[in-house]
């Protein structure tokens, strides 16, 4: 049986990619300070629906701009400040935002590697992974959700060209907007 939204509860977690999904992606670049942070249209309402509906909201994102020396640890704590100012503004909230800046890909908190999500579970208890999606613009995102546990939600705002229906892939949306708009209609209350 495939996956529905109707499935969750406000006992669930939803952990959320940022480039791409939250904020606008630059093609092959990192988005390196917070003049480069541009959230897309509705994102902070999608946030504030998200935060009513799931127990947590993590973020979870690769930064190797910053272990390649092209961005400062700095810069990224500035973008991650805006961002959680700006979600508490209209009354939303995130739990937590976890980085990976390895280099390595096969470092074990470089998605698709699942150690992001552990980490989370590790400091939140009450995450359930069996109770959580990962809403991503990229199949490493998927992967990333499977490798933990977790369901998936493709957000195809960068990627529209990948295919649906795909394993990797329970459901798809053209923006976290319109998941988040989904998930009020579907989710139980």
């Amino acid at each position: 049986m495939s996956f529905q939204l109707s499935q969750a509860d406000h006992s669930w977690t939803i952990f959320l990619d940022r480039d791409g999904v939250i904020n606008h992606d630059k093609d092959n670049d990192y988005i390196r300070h917070v003049g480069e942070f541009v959230m897309y249209e509705n994102t902070l309402n999608a946030l504030q629906t998200l935060s009513q509906l799931f127990h947590r909201v993590v973020i979870v994102t690769n930064q190797k701009g910053v272990g390649r020396g092209l961005m400062t640890l700095e810069d990224l704590n500035g973008i991650h400040d805006l961002l959680l100012e700006e979600v508490r503004k209209v009354g939303g909230r995130i739990d937590k935002i976890y980085f990976c800046s390895d280099t390595d890909n096969d470092s074990p908190n470089r998605k698709p590697n699942p150690g992001m999500a552990f980490q989370a579970r590790e400091e939140f208890p009450d995450i359930d992974l069996s109770k959580s999606m990962v809403a991503g613009n990229r199949l490493s995102d998927m992967e990333f959700g499977r490798n933990a546990g977790m369901h998936t939600i493709f957000i195809a705002t960068t990627h529209p060209e990948v295919p649906f229906p795909d394993e990797r892939i329970d459901v798809r949306f053209d923006s976290l907007f319109a998941f988040a708009a989904a998930c009020r209609r579907e989710m139980k209350s």
